[in-house]
């Protein structure tokens, strides 16, 4: 267990820039992950690598032949990482970005008349997408509506909504204003058993940094993530693709191969920088496991982060030491409960008489960076239904710590008065 080794938190603390301080603020803790998590120093050395190349795929030089070589070794490097033996992984602007076209591609494709199904809990990049899209193509949208008190949706739900004239699907796979993680392989199977045929499409974006990705188990046909919610950096979204996605009439080029996606030429350092967060995540299993496998190396790193971040909320919510924890306090609010096993690094509370943008402003008085959610176009759905305005959202990774855990207490309980 990673709060068992402290030398370890250590030697992980030291491969993260910025791990305790801002260049703008200085000191500060970071709990603001869901945000956008910390980057990788290998990532920041590899960005600026590739920032001097001035060369491009496709031609005939060693420096080109060099940089597609680099480009295959991250699509396979992903292909371990995220367990996807078939398919296609390819990058665009950004994952929300991504998430439009694989569902406009089903969407456009999909027989008129028939219907779209996804849920109230998920982020607006699919939300928005499958709405927009499904009018366009003259489609009906089914929504399935989630648990406001547990902050999920599930298979039965899913199912109970389910027609055999569903033709596209979308899933959430941890929702970034909860931190509540979804059985997607559950809610796929629901949706399978009664349209075999069905093409289901999941945001990965707030799940990647928090524990399994494991493409293979899922019986879905594609999935974003975003990269700089991963270690890596802003400027691109990954995703993958089913061959059956793959194979269906998608914007491109005119006589260009049928199976490319990409479009124009691609950064390359964006896929190293993924060849890195996945070297990471092997280095990491090889500290907390014995195995010599690669990808069971991985499976050990995601194990083991998504114990330490279960310790670490677990800390938050009960209390660490002598500090009371969030549960204890009367003045606080904890979305979706205080013992929800769902949960992903992320704990979202409301301050009794004070509001959210008050709260995150003291907060960082005192170097503790967090982020207010609104009831607006990004959380409203989860948040309207539960009478918020707003709340205060704390997102965590495996790099931060105990002590970081003690000091926001000991502020949000100096706050009941």
């Amino acid at each position: 267990m990673l709060h068992t080794s402290p030398g370890l938190i250590d030697a992980i603390r030291s491969r993260f820039a910025h791990v305790d301080a801002c260049p703008f603020q200085g000191p500060r803790i970071f709990f603001e992950n869901a945000g956008g998590a910390l980057t990788l120093n290998s990532v920041v050395e590899t960005s600026a690598k590739f920032a001097a190349i001035p060369d491009n795929q496709g031609r005939d030089n060693i420096a080109s032949h060099a940089l597609v070589d680099i480009i295959n070794t991250a699509k396979a490097d992903l292909s371990v990482f995220m367990n996807a033996a078939t398919g296609q992984f390819f990058v665009g602007e950004s994952g929300t970005e991504l998430l439009f076209r694989m569902i406009r591609t089903a969407c456009v494709n999909a027989p008129k008349g028939s219907k779209v199904i996804g849920s109230s809990i998920e982020h607006p990049a699919s939300r928005s997408a499958a709405h927009r899209w499904a009018e366009i193509a003259g489609l009906h949208y089914v929504n399935v509506q989630h648990d406001g008190e547990t902050g999920l949706v599930t298979a039965d739900d899913y199912r109970a909504a389910m027609t055999p004239d569903v033709n596209v699907a979308t899933i959430v796979h941890a929702s970034p204003v909860t931190g509540m993680g979804m059985d997607v392989a559950a809610i796929a199977r629901a949706i399978r058993d009664i349209s075999p045929d069905c093409f289901i499409i999941v945001d990965g974006i707030q799940h990647a940094a928090h524990g399994q990705l494991d493409i293979d188990s899922y019986g879905v046909d594609g999935y974003a993530i975003s990269p700089y919610k991963v270690f890596s950096r802003h400027g691109y979204g990954v995703a993958w693709i089913s061959d059956r996605l793959t194979a269906l009439p998608h914007d491109q080029l005119i006589d260009a191969p049928s199976e490319g996606w990409e479009f124009g030429t691609r950064d390359t350092g964006s896929y190293a920088t993924m060849s890195d967060v996945v070297a990471y995540f092997d280095w990491l299993g090889a500290q907390v496991s014995e195995e010599t496998d690669r990808r069971a190396r991985i499976e050990a790193a995601g194990r083991a982060i998504h114990a330490y971040e279960t310790h670490l909320t677990d800390a938050m919510i009960n209390g660490t030491g002598n500090l009371p924890g969030l549960r204890d306090m009367d003045h606080i609010t904890i979305l979706a409960g205080a013992d929800n096993p769902a949960r992903e690094g992320l704990v979202s509370i409301v301050v009794r008489d004070t509001p959210s943008a008050q709260v995150v402003t003291r907060l960082n008085q005192e170097g503790i960076r967090t982020h207010i959610r609104k009831a607006d176009h990004y959380s409203g759905n989860v948040l309207t239904p539960l009478g918020l305005s707003d709340c205060i959202r704390i997102s965590l990774c495996h790099y931060n710590t105990e002590q970081e855990v003690a000091q926001l207490l000991t502020v949000l309980n100096e706050m009941a008065g």
